[in-house]
């Protein structure tokens, strides 16, 4: 059989991950999972027939390996184009405009809001896994422990591809919407041996528990620079209404000189503009982290 007309599912998915080569990786994820879906869940229909000739006529229906990866490249261009968040407004100015353009610029704020989310987000992830972990190990000896893992397993990727849909939303970066298929059900033992062989296995478990340091260091950051900068913009305002009657503030009130008072405001602009940037860079890089960890890698073979 030719890449165009395989004779078994794993060779007609293999021949549409060399087909998609080069494309996104959460991409080449969403079309095997939708390939193979479809094409076992025809198999199993016709169970008496060879198999060569039942994926004969689904590829005639369904399409070649080169049509289905020509026809996801195409639908990710305008997905994409539609989910994508406005641009920022340009800013006359240049550097200076480019520089106060990021509040402008909505991904800046999505950003700030998932670094506040992941404290909460973090806690909860990283008590799954070591409850889970933990129970898992103890279990090992026992009949219940092999269930049992699985079942731990297969809700951390549940989980996981819950956190791409956050993260793609949030920060941008292009994620699953599809979990990695199963494949042809094995014994306890195959799916077993299956899941410990899998890369991301391990890589959503350390995901998962890496997401409580990350999420106090990210919760401390937006919360300490948009408090220091709303303080330092907000104190010589409150400052001058008290020296002028019209706030009232309890012990002695000692103040720069009042020409510093303008700089020390404009000095919590700029700390808040410099919050802003920072927070989208730490998204881009967060977003990166998870695909990397949370996403499995095309490869040649599986």
């Amino acid at each position: 059989m030719t890449a165009a007309n395989p004779g078994t599912v794993e060779q007609y998915l293999e021949a549409l991950r060399a087909a998609l080569q080069g494309a996104d990786p959460a991409l080449v994820q969403d079309a095997l999972y939708d390939a193979e879906e479809h094409l076992r869940a025809e198999m199993t229909q016709r169970p008496d027939e060879p198999e060569a000739a039942v994926l004969e006529r689904i590829v005639s229906s369904y399409g070649a390996p080169a049509e289905v990866a020509d026809a996801y490249r195409t639908n990710e261009v305008r997905v994409q184009a539609a989910l994508r968040t406005p641009p920022p407004q340009p800013m006359r100015g240049g550097s200076l405009g480019r520089f106060f353009g990021v509040y402008s610029d909505p991904r800046a704020y999505l950003c700030l809001l998932y670094m506040l989310l992941s404290i909460v987000t973090g806690v909860l992830y990283f008590t799954f896994a070591s409850v889970g972990a933990s129970l898992s190990a103890g279990l090992a000896i026992l009949i219940i422990g092999v269930p049992f893992f699985l079942l731990f397993v297969g809700i951390a990727r549940v989980i996981a591809l819950a956190e791409g849909r956050i993260v793609e939303s949030m920060l941008g970066t292009r994620m699953p919407r599809r979990p990695v298929h199963p494949g042809a059900q094995g014994s306890w033992g195959q799916r077993i041996l299956e899941m410990l062989k899998d890369p991301r296995t391990w890589g959503t478990l350390l995901y998962l528990f890496l997401m409580m340091p990350l999420g106090i260091f990210y919760f401390t950051f937006a919360v300490t620079g948009i408090a220091v900068s709303t303080a330092l913009f907000v104190a010589p305002i409150f400052v001058l209404f008290h020296h002028a009657g019209f706030v009232q503030i309890d012990g002695v009130v000692q103040s720069p000189h009042p020409a510093l008072l303008p700089l020390i405001s404009i000095l919590g602009i700029v700390l808040l503009t410099v919050t802003m940037h920072l927070a989208r860079g730490i998204g881009y890089l967060h977003g990166q982290l998870a695909k990397s960890l949370l996403v499995r890698a095309p490869r040649s073979e599986d």
